[in-house]
């Protein structure tokens, strides 16, 4: 996350009538507006297991929903790469006009 000059903050929300845990984190650039809400359990030998992982980014109104880290971070990827191919656009595009 500080390699891309995101800020963070991470929260765990203790359940109180379900064996289901949760651990929200969120993140972003100018402001906090992104968020990852990640449900998980315990298997009866201790082990940690994802239940689901949520994702919402930039004002989206409906989440991505993915059942394993794998297919999270795929798309999390995907997704910077597209960003990083605006910003150059924009960039070309002001420069090109502060040229004219």
């Amino acid at each position: 996350m500080r390699e891309n000059d995101l800020m963070y903050k991470k929260e765990y929300i203790r359940p109180m009538m379900t064996p289901q845990h949760v651990y929200v984190f969120r993140f972003g650039k100018h402001r906090l507006n992104n968020r990852v809400i990640i449900r998980y359990s315990h298997t009866w030998t201790g082990r940690l297991r994802i239940n689901e992982i949520d994702v919402r980014l930039h004002h989206q109104h409906h989440p991505r929903i993915f059942l394993t880290e794998a297919d999270l971070i795929d798309y999390l990827k995907h997704h910077m790469e597209k960003e990083k191919r605006r910003e150059q656009e924009r960039s070309r595009t002001d420069d090109d006009n502060d040229a004219e």
